[in-house]
């Protein structure tokens, strides 16, 4: 609750409050520096708050101390004792709380089938690929019981295929043991593969929370718009509101679209277009020309110079256009977003 961090004169965390879903999984998002991991080291103890408080389950963190809190984290390191066993890894912390012999094999043997680990047991983490010491990683954290478990950009160290069949991996492990997970990530495709539900931060302050969809489909912010999925984001003032709607003065001319709420006339906006949004359209209303083609596989992401910016556009086809076409690209507005502030400036995709 109203939640601050400081290093000295930098204000990490700024203020914020959230409240986190019951056996849901939670993802911190933004960029680096965002103060999303100063967040992950205050629940876990880790970090001491600035000022604000942190509850769980109703009761004040304040002072507790890391190895008290009902919360284990999963970093991004992994943290494995290479000396010992995945047995003993992930027995550890259970015989530092002096636990009985039983109850601990029988707890380790549990969390190591639980990440499908059993038969890695006797092995060391030197033998193991970095997606089975992040499985390791993970029994170590859960066979503990938290209430709440924390994961530090726990992907970034492994191989694309490595990253997505973990995800799938971590997305059933929360489900089958019914705890709320808290991940960072700067990676938005991940996040969106994990997620219940998001928080977007920048520069130590929430920009929005809500499930992927939400966010994605109605970012609050151009910040929000640009960082979720590389938007097509024009600036211009609000002329004109409506009941759900509002009007916005673009390089190409006035649109009016479904809108964020609290718009003002006169406002900052941008309007919001997705490269999936775009499709090109015999006099449409913005006229562009190719400047890049990359083939994707499933589809052919363009990039073309229309109304004094850099717009891409996604194009299913057998063939992708070529450099230097000319294509008019038309949209439906009632698909499109507006939302508020105008796109940072410097940003590529807004042209400046």
């Amino acid at each position: 609750m109203a939640l601050h961090k400081s290093y000295g004169p930098v204000a990490a965390v700024r203020g914020i409050d959230f409240a986190l879903p019951v056996d849901a999984y939670v993802t911190l998002l933004g960029p680096s520096g965002c103060g999303k991991t100063s967040i992950l080291r205050m629940i876990g103890g880790f970090e001491t708050p600035s000022s604000g408080r942190l509850l769980l389950d109703g009761a004040d963190l304040d002072g507790v101390p890391s190895a008290a809190r009902p919360v284990n984290t999963v970093f991004q390191s992994y943290a494995l004792f290479p000396h010992l066993t995945v047995a003993d890894n992930v027995a550890f912390g259970l015989e530092v709380k002096g636990r009985g012999r039983a109850e601990v094999a029988e707890r380790t043997a549990n969390a190591l089938a639980l990440v499908r680990m059993s038969e890695m047991a006797s092995r060391r983490p030197n033998q193991l690929s970095g997606g089975q010491q992040q499985r390791v990683a993970l029994a170590r954290a859960i066979v503990n019981e938290p209430r709440l478990l924390l994961l530090d950009e726990p992907l970034s160290a492994l191989d694309r295929r490595m990253r997505k069949d973990m995800q799938i991996e971590l997305k059933d492990l929360q489900r089958r043991l019914g705890l709320t997970f808290v991940h960072v990530t700067h990676d938005q495709e991940e996040a969106f593969a994990l997620s219940d539900h998001i928080i977007v931060m920048n520069a130590g302050r929430i920009e929005q929370q809500g499930t992927p969809e939400e966010i994605y489909r109605r970012p609050a912010t151009a910040f929000v718009a640009d960082f979720i999925g590389g938007a097509n984001l024009f600036a211009g003032p609000i002329v004109g509101l409506g009941e759900g709607v509002a009007t916005i003065a673009t390089a190409f001319g006035p649109v009016t679209a479904p809108a964020v709420a609290g718009l003002a006339v006169g406002a900052d906006a941008a309007l919001c277009l997705r490269p999936e949004m775009l499709a090109p359209a015999a006099g449409g209303p913005l006229a562009a020309t190719v400047r890049h083609v990359v083939f994707q596989g499933a589809d052919w992401l363009v990039e073309l110079e229309a109304a004094g910016r850099s717009v891409a556009l996604r194009l299913e086809s057998e063939r992708g256009p070529t450099v230097g076409d000319r294509v008019d690209l038309g949209f439906d507005a009632a698909g499109a977003w507006i939302t508020a502030g105008a796109p940072v400036a410097g940003d590529a995709r807004d042209g400046h």
